[in-house]
C-alpha cells in the first residue's frame, strides 16, 4: 500500500440534477475512490457517463447530492461557494480543453491571473509567472496574445497558468481535445514530465482510451458508476 499522503477521498458520492419536467435525474451512483499524492490518473468514460460531473465535484466546482468528499483532509462536501473558491485557488490548477485564455491579454498576463487572488505583489506575480512560462518553453512569447499562438502553444500557456499557483493537483479536462495528434502528444509528454520530475498529482478527464493509456491508473465510469479502477488495461475491451 502506498505511503504517499491521501489527497482526494470520495465516499458514496451521489449526484442528481432537477429536470425541467419535474423530478430529478441521477448521474452519479455511490462513487468511491481515493487518490494519493504523486499519482497520474485518468478518469474515462463515454459522453453522458458522468465523468464531467465527477470532475466538477473533484475540482470543487460543484457539490454532491450526498456522500463525502475530502480534499487534503478537508471535508468540502457542504462548503459555501466562497469556501469552494478558496479551496480551488489553494489546491487545484485547471487545464481546460478550450484553453480558457483571455484573448486580449498577453501570455504573461494570462499566467499571472490566478496569482492576483493570492495577495502577491505585482513583482512577485510576474516573477513566478515568468518562471512557469520558461518551464513550458514559451519564454520568447510572453508578450504575445493567445490569438497569435498555435493551439499547442495556447495549451502550454494554460499549463503554465495552472502551475503558477504551485498547486498540489492539476485537473485537466480533455486537454488534447482541440489539438492535432502531434501537439496532443507533446502536451501528454509534458504532463508525464511534470508528474515524474515535480511529483505533481495529475487527474486527466478523457473519453479516449489512447489518451488514458498515457496515465498509470484508469478510473472508468459508465452510466454514473465506476466499472474499472486500477492499472490501465492493454485494450479498452476489458473495461
Amino acid at each position: 500500500m502506498s505511503k504517499e499522503p491521501l489527497i482526494i477521498s470520495l465516499q458514496k458520492i451521489n449526484k442528481s440534477f432537477p429536470m425541467e419536467v419535474g423530478g430529478e435525474q441521477q448521474v452519479l451512483f455511490d462513487v468511491n475512490f481515493d487518490i494519493r499524492a504523486g499519482e497520474f490518473v485518468s478518469i474515462m468514460g463515454p459522453s453522458g457517463s458522468g465523468k464531467s460531473t465527477c470532475m466538477n465535484i473533484i475540482g470543487a466546482l460543484d457539490t454532491p447530492s450526498s456522500g463525502t468528499y475530502k480534499l487534503y483532509g478537508n471535508d468540502i462536501t457542504n462548503m459555501t461557494s466562497d469556501e469552494l473558491a478558496i479551496a480551488r485557488n489553494e489546491y487545484i490548477g485547471f487545464v481546460f480543453q478550450n484553453f480558457n485564455l483571455l484573448t486580449k491579454r498577453s501570455v504573461l498576463d494570462n499566467v499571472m491571473l490566478p496569482l492576483i487572488y493570492r495577495g502577491m505583489s505585482p513583482d512577485e506575480r510576474a516573477r513566478r509567472a515568468r518562471k512557469m512560462i520558461d518551464a513550458v518553453g514559451l519564454e520568447k512569447f510572453e508578450s504575445y496574445l493567445p490569438t497569435q499562438l498555435s493551439g499547442g502553444m495556447r495549451q502550454r500557456v494554460a499549463i503554465a497558468r495552472a502551475l503558477a499557483g504551485e498547486p498540489k493537483l492539476i485537473l485537466a479536462d480533455e486537454p488534447t481535445g482541440n489539438l492535432d495528434s502531434k501537439m496532443g502528444h507533446e502536451i501528454l509528454e509534458m504532463f508525464k514530465k511534470l508528474n515524474k520530475d515535480l511529483g505533481i498529482t495529475i487527474i486527466m478527464i478523457t473519453h479516449e482510451f489512447d489518451i488514458a493509456k498515457h496515465t498509470r491508473r484508469l478510473i472508468h465510469i459508465r452510466d454514473g458508476r465506476i466499472t474499472h479502477d486500477g492499472p490501465v488495461p492493454k485494450d479498452d475491451r476489458k473495461l
